[in-house]
């Protein structure tokens, strides 16, 4: 998938994702709930394409169930903050 291979890039339209959740009526933590889901997923099926991947998914990797959780509220906060 083109759009992982830019961090960037990626991380804008994370934002927008969320950002179109919220105005759905979301709640956060159904959008924590969510990335932490994605997150999942994403460690097991989809290689890092990047750096920063690599970094989040070796993190991912070491992390039990309440840490990966918070990696990806932390993630969340990141790409909120591109909006």
């Amino acid at each position: 998938m083109q759009l992982l291979e830019n961090w960037e890039r990626w991380k804008e339209f994370l934002g927008d994702r969320i950002e179109q959740a919220e105005q759905q009526g979301f709640s956060q933590n159904l959008i924590n709930e969510l990335a932490y889901h994605i997150g999942d997923y994403m460690a097991k099926y989809v290689d890092p394409k990047n750096p920063q991947e690599r970094l989040i998914s070796d993190l991912w990797s070491v992390a039990d169930e309440e840490e990966q959780r918070a990696i990806a509220k932390l993630i969340v906060k990141l790409a909120r903050q591109e909006k």
